[in-house]
């Protein structure tokens, strides 16, 4: 497994495990469990979650999939909703995905999106998080160019390590400015969706001939060459989210995947990145 460091040192694999949708339906749940514990067999430690998810049923099952696994080998992600991103509800918050999770801390924290509580005051609490020890670091979700300047404006906002959006081949709106800008802050980008949720975000980029072309001749499939194309950017750490084994085996494959520069040339000009800024991509 290949891993980034984040700027507070903390050293992530550059491929993690989503959870979103996971845990809701009883019937595949253990399909689920081993799914997870086969990301975490391929080096893919970086779990991530969130207590919207399910209203707290995939911080459940992660909690679940993780027991007898040692603590330190794993990297924990969870978001906190926006209304409760204040002093008077994130504790709560941050205590019950500890207790769903069955661990006393996180590896990161993240505001899911931003919401009418200051910026200012959510940076004070996941300051005082830290201290207390129950998160490493913090970051934010769906923030775009204004939303990060102007938390990097407040006191001790620099101090975000992550911003988790939107990214794919289809959706690469980013790459304009945000990304440049995450960079040169040295914040890293967690990108959700990196495989257009199977394509079903869109829809032409699995049939399409470059892409089936490019798949064949790596004798790869095209959500792995989707995942190669997410993956092959600094500072950047992907977590698709899958439900069975034999996908999330598919994806830790794809780690192996070097597309060549001439075959990313190819890819650029058929999905060509945006030359002018347009709004974040979120779904």
């Amino acid at each position: 497994m290949e891993y980034i460091t984040l700027k507070n040192k903390m050293q992530v694999p550059r491929l993690g495990l989503g959870t979103w949708y996971l845990g809701e339906k009883l019937s595949v749940r253990e399909e689920e469990l081993q799914a997870i514990r086969t990301g975490i067999e391929n080096g893919m430690t970086l779990i991530d979650t969130a207590e919207m998810y399910g209203s707290g049923l995939s911080e459940q099952l992660v909690g679940q999939a993780i027991r007898g696994i040692e603590r330190e080998k794993l990297f924990l992600v969870s978001k906190v909703l926006p209304q409760n991103a204040g002093e008077k509800r994130i504790r709560r918050s941050i205590n019950h995905s500890l207790r769903l999770l069955r661990t006393d801390y996180l590896d990161l924290y993240l505001l899911h999106w931003r919401g009418n509580i200051p910026l200012q005051e959510t940076v004070q609490c996941m300051e005082e998080l830290v201290r207390e020890g129950k998160i490493r670091a913090w970051g934010v979700s769906n923030f775009d160019m204004d939303d990060m300047e102007e938390l990097f404006a407040l006191p001790d906002g620099k101090n975000c390590v992550v911003n988790q959006v939107l990214y794919h081949l289809g959706s690469r709106g980013i790459e304009y400015s945000l990304k440049p800008w995450m960079d040169a802050h040295d914040v890293a980008l967690m990108a959700y969706c990196p495989l257009a949720q199977a394509g079903r975000l869109r829809q032409e980029l699995i049939h399409h001939p470059v892409l089936s072309r490019i798949a064949a001749e790596h004798q790869a499939t095209v959500l792995q060459i989707l995942l190669a194309f997410v993956l092959h950017r600094e500072n950047t750490v992907a977590i698709p989210r899958s439900g069975k084994s034999v996908h999330v085996q598919a994806n830790a494959d794809a780690m192996r995947i070097m597309l060549s520069d001439q075959e990313l040339l190819e890819l650029d000009q058929t999905f060509p990145a945006p030359d002018h800024k347009i709004r974040l991509d979120i779904v």
